[in-house]
């Protein structure tokens, strides 16, 4: 486990600050949500640049006004909303996809080199993020710079994983359920790090993060793609539709859950600030 984070700038005694959270609780609802919203990233993309008919170009700037959007009122909020985080969380999924999909499709940029090139900016950011604040826990974003650090992290493990996603089932030509099956092996293999074999926390959910990227974009891939090309040919409509149904019941659940525990917590709450 790390240790305890530095606490933010302190202020006067007279001026009582209560921070809390803004994102949420790791659990196992949590990483479901997380690998539909990252196969969502990949189909939406598709579904939007060819059935829709905006292209690689368009969709992209469609969907970089929308998250620009929704990560301004992320980071306005004073604390963890359900709806608003996994909105963004959604929204970066697909700019992820379409990051890494721009660089090779429209820059001929190969697989390799974007795979590279994100690992290395990833760590940078994890780097920076340490040297600043000497945590790279999500159990303390408290502040606007950690959360800063937070999204810029997030949008990089998923460009990330789209790449080595795509490296491995397209350039090596693995396949897409083979991949699922690989990346899917590698998430088991770091719980059980964390789990029995006394894996940093911290360093095993930004590992798991960044492999539920490729394994829900290989997901999505063989739901999607034709029989021909090694997928079950239900196409991006159905299954993002599908997963969008599970993800918003899940965050409806997350908003209950939520709110439940802002009540709870309003006793202690007019405490401190009395």
């Amino acid at each position: 486990m790390t240790t305890p984070d530095p606490m933010p700038a302190t202020r006067p005694a007279s001026t009582p600050v209560v921070l809390l959270n803004k994102v949420p609780e790791v659990f196992l609802l949590f990483w479901v949500v997380k690998i539909l919203s990252t196969t969502v990233g990949e189909t939406a993309a598709d579904f939007l640049a060819s059935n829709v008919g905006l292209g690689l170009t368009g969709t992209s700037l469609l969907m970089a006004g929308l998250t620009v959007a929704a990560l301004a009122l992320q980071l306005r909020a004073r604390r963890y909303v359900p709806a608003t985080y996994w909105t963004v969380v959604v929204l970066i999924s697909v700019m992820g996809t379409l990051i890494t999909d721009n660089l090779v499709d429209n820059l001929g940029v190969s697989l390799w080199t974007t795979t590279s090139v994100f690992s290395v900016a990833l760590a940078m950011v994890f780097a920076a993020w340490f040297r600043v604040e000497r945590t790279l826990s999500i159990h303390t974003i408290l502040t606007s710079r950690r959360e800063a650090f937070y999204w810029s992290a997030i949008l990089l493990t998923f460009a990330l994983g789209t790449s080595a996603g795509d490296l491995v089932g397209e350039r090596l030509a693995l396949g897409y359920l083979p991949s699922a099956g690989l990346f899917g092996l590698l998430i088991a293999l770091v719980t059980l790090a964390h789990v029995k074999g006394g894996l940093d926390a911290v360093l095993a959910f930004w590992a798991a993060y960044i492999l539920t990227r490729p394994f829900g974009a290989s997901i999505g891939d063989y739901l999607t793609q034709a029989p021909a090309d090694g997928g079950l040919g239900l196409g991006a409509n159905v299954t993002s539709g599908v997963f969008l149904v599970v993800i918003v019941a899940a965050v409806s659940w997350f908003t209950v859950q939520q709110r439940r525990a802002d009540l709870a917590a309003a006793p202690a709450y007019e405490t401190a600030v009395a």
